[in-house]
C-alpha cells in the first residue's frame, strides 16, 4: 500500500508536492519493499552489500589458499591465467557452482606444476563465449598497473603479508564542512605525475595551515585515461596505480586523519568506460551483463556505458563498492558524480527543469532512485560519521532528505547553479549593472531542508576550454601585473571582485562550501591533463604552489584572503546558521549589507 500524502513529511512540507504525492510515496514504497526482500534473502542491506568477500580474490586460512570467483553468466568457460602458471590459459579452469558463480581454489602448496599464488602475482581471467576467447581484468581486481611499454592494463594481486597498519581513524562527522577539492597527480608543481605520498606529505600541509576540513579527492579508482579525470572508471575497486599502491592511498588517508580533517572521493556508479580490454562491457560476452542492452546502455554525451540498476546483481556490484571503500580505505564518505545522468532516462541530456512535472514523470529512473537509496543507507550504516554529496544540476525535491520523509538519503547536493550565475554575471553584465539585491536573492535560492554545498567554481570550471573565475576578471594581466608593486586597474579590480565574489557566495549560498586545488589563490592556468592535442605534456596538469608562496606576487594576498575567509566561517559557525536579514540594498551605489550568524556584512 502507498502512504498517503500526510504521511509523507516531504509532501506535508511543500503543499506543491501534494500532486506528485504518489511518485513520492512510491519512492518510499520501493525502498521498503527491496529492504524486506533483502532482510529475508540476505538477512540485512550490510550483508548484500558485502559482495567483495566472496567474488574477486579472498584468502581462505583454513584450507591454506585462495578463492577466486567471478560472476559471469553468459560465459561457457573460465580460466585463470597468470604469472603463477606461466600465463596457461587452459591449466586452472573454473567451475560453475550452485549460486551460478564461477570459482575455483588456489592451494598455498600447489602439486599441479604451478606457483603458489600470492602478492604481487599478475593475473587476467580468460573468458570464453559467443565472442570467442578473451583476458579480461576481473570485476573485483584491487590494483591494476600499466605497462610503461605496452600501455596494456594488468591487474596485479595487492595482498601482502603485513597489511597496513592504521595510526589514526577518522571520525569527522561534518555537518558544514569546508571541503578542499583536490587531484593527487596534478597536485605538485612539477611537470609530471604526482603520487598520494606526495600530495600527503607536500599538500596536505598546505590544505590545513588553509583551514579546509575535508578533502574531496577526484580520480581515485582505476581509469585507463589520464585525460579523464578519473571519470571514466574501468576498475571500481582498484585505487589508480598511476599515484602509487593500495597502501600508498591508506598512507595518504591516515595522514589526513592524523591532521583531523576528513577526507571523501569521487565514486563514479553513474557510468563506465566502455574500452572493452580495460573495462566491464561485454565481459561475459553477453551483450548485457552489468549495462543496459541496446542505446540505452550507451551515454551519448559521455562515450560510456550505463549500468542496471535494476538487476539486482549490479546493484550488489555497486552497493559493495560502496562499502569497500569506506571499509577497505577509512574514507569518511563520497561525492556521487553524475547524480542527475542517472536520476532520468533522459540523463538531463538538453532539459531545462522549469517546474515540479518535470521531476516527477515517465522519465524517472526508478531503479536509479532505489540505488541511490540503497547507496546512501549502506553508506550510513557502514560509518554512521560519513556523509554523501550529490552531483545534481536539476534540483530534484527531497534528493537531500531522509528516506523514511521520502527522500533519497543523500546528506548534501552540489550548489551546481552557482558557478554558473556567476559566470554568466562576469560575462555578461557590467559591474555598474548588476542587480544587487537580486544578487542576494539568488543566492538563497535553494530547497529548505536540503543542505547545499555552495562554491564559485570546482574542477568543472578550471578545465581547457573554460576559465578560473580570477582569469574570467583578470585575463592575461595575470602574467605581467600580479606583481604587489605594479599599477593594474584591471588586476585591482580583479582581485577585490575575486575577494568579495567568494566571500558573499560562502556567506549565503549554502550550508557548506568548496574551493579547488589552487583556486583559493587565483591560480592563473586552467587545467589541462596530457593528451594528443597538447603533445602529452603535463605543463599545465600541475598546481603553481610558488606563485602563492612568493611574497612579492598578489596570489598570495588571495590566499591570505580565503584562509581568513574560512577561519571566519569556522569560527562563528556562518555555514550552519539557518537566517539571514537583509538590512539595507542601495541600488544606486550598488551596496548591500545583510546580518547573519550575529555578523553584520
Amino acid at each position: 500500500m502507498l502512504h498517503s500524502a500526510n504521511q509523507i513529511r516531504l509532501v506535508s512540507e511543500d503543499s506543491w508536492l501534494e500532486p506528485y504525492s504518489d511518485y513520492i510515496s512510491d519512492r518510499l514504497y520501493r525502498y521498503k519493499g527491496m529492504m524486506a526482500h533483502l532482510a529475508e534473502s540476505q538477512s540485512s542491506l550490510l550483508e548484500f552489500a558485502n559482495l567483495h568477500r566472496f567474488l574477486g580474490f579472498n584468502y581462505d586460512s583454513a584450507t591454506k589458499g585462495w578463492w577466486y570467483r567471478e560472476w559471469a553468466p553468459s560465459a561457457s568457460a573460465l580460466y585463470i591465467t597468470g604469472t603463477f602458471n606461466g600465463w596457461s590459459r587452459t591449466s586452472h579452469p573454473m567451475m560453475m557452482n550452485a549460486s551460478r558463480v564461477w570459482e575455483i581454489f588456489l592451494p598455498d602448496s600447489p602439486t599441479d606444476g604451478s606457483t603458489a599464488f600470492g602478492h604481487g602475482q599478475e593475473y587476467k581471467v580468460c573468458v570464453q563465449s559467443i565472442m570467442g576467447q578473451h583476458d579480461r581484468i576481473p570485476a573485483f581486481a584491487n590494483y591494476v598497473v600499466q605497462d610503461e611499454v605496452s600501455k596494456d592494463f594488468t591487474p596485479r594481486l595487492w595482498a601482502p603479508d603485513e597489511p597496513y597498519t592504521w595510526k589514526h581513524t577518522g571520525t569527522f562527522p561534518r555537518k558544514n564542512p569546508i571541503i578542499y577539492e583536490a587531484h593527487v597527480g596534478m597536485g605538485q608543481e612539477e611537470a609530471a605525475v604526482g603520487t598520494y605520498r606526495d600530495f600527503a606529505d607536500k599538500i596536505l600541509p598546505r590544505i590545513k595551515a588553509a583551514g579546509y576540513d575535508t578533502i574531496q579527492l577526484m580520480a581515485v579508482q582505476e581509469h585507463p585515461f589520464y585525460g579523464s579525470y578519473g571519470y571514466h572508471v574501468s576498475n571500481l575497486f582498484a585505487p589508480s596505480s598511476r599515484f602509487g599502491t593500495p597502501d600508498d592511498l591508506r598512507y595518504l588517508v591516515d595522514m589526513v586523519h592524523g591532521a583531523g580533517i576528513a577526507i571523501i572521493m569521487d565514486i563514479v556508479h553513474s557510468h563506465a568506460v566502455r574500452n572493452f580490454n580495460e573495462g566491464l562491457d561485454k565481459f561475459d560476452g553477453g551483450p548485457a551483463t552489468y549495462f543496459h542492452l541496446g542505446e540505452k546502455g550507451d551515454h551519448a554525451a559521455w562515450d560510456s556505458k550505463l549500468y542496471n540498476y535494476g538487476k539486482l546483481e549490479v546493484s550488489q556490484f555497486l552497493l559493495s563498492n560502496i562499502r569497500y571503500w569506506l571499509e577497505e580505505f577509512q574514507f569518511d564518505g563520497f561525492r556521487f558524480d553524475g547524480v542527475t545522468s542517472m536520476l532520468y532516462h533522459h540523463h538531463g541530456l538538453g532539459k531545462d527543469f522549469l517546474g515540479y512535472a518535470d521531476y516527477f514523470n515517465e522519465d524517472a529512473d526508478k531503479d536509479a532512485i532505489l540505488y541511490l537509496q540503497l547507496a546512501n543507507q549502506v553508506l550510513h550504516e557502514t560509518k554512521p560519521s560519513a556523509f554523501s554529496v550529490a552531483e545534481d544540476m536539476s534540483g530534484l525535491p527531497g534528493l537531500c532528505r531522509a528516506i523514511p520523509d521520502g527522500g533519497v538519503g543523500f546528506d548534501f547536493r552540489l550548489g551546481m547553479g552557482l558557478p554558473d550565475f556567476w559566470i554568466k554575471t562576469i560575462k555578461e553584465v557590467a559591474d555598474e549593472a548588476i542587480d544587487i539585491e537580486g544578487l542576494y536573492w539568488h543566492l538563497l535560492n535553494r530547497r529548505k531542508h536540503e543542505p547545499t554545498i555552495a562554491y564559485v567554481e570546482s574542477h568543472d570550471q578550471a578545465l581547457v576550454g573554460d576559465q578560473t573565475i580570477a582569469f574570467r576578471l583578470m585575463g592575461t594581466e595575470m602574467y605581467t601585473a600580479m606583481n604587489i608593486g605594479s599599477k593594474s586597474i584591471v588586476i585591482d579590480r580583479g582581485v577585490a571582485l575575486h575577494k568579495l565574489i567568494k566571500f558573499i557566495t560562502l556567506a549565503l549560498g549554502g550550508e557548506g562550501w568548496l574551493n579547488f586545488i589552487g583556486n583559493e589563490f587565483g591560480h592563473p592556468e586552467w587545467i589541462d591533463f596530457p593528451r594528443e592535442g597538447n603533445n602529452w605534456s603535463y605543463a599545465f596538469a600541475r598546481r603553481q604552489w610558488s606563485l602563492a608562496d612568493s611574497p612579492f606576487l598578489r596570489y598570495g594576498q588571495l590566499g591570505a584572503w580565503d584562509a581568513a575567509m574560512v577561519g571566519l566561517a569556522k569560527q562563528t559557525g556562518l555555514l550552519s546558521a539557518t537566517e539571514s536579514t537583509l538590512l539595507n540594498v542601495d541600488v544606486r551605489n550598488k551596496t548591500l549589507a545583510f546580518e547573519k550568524a550575529g555578523l553584520i556584512f
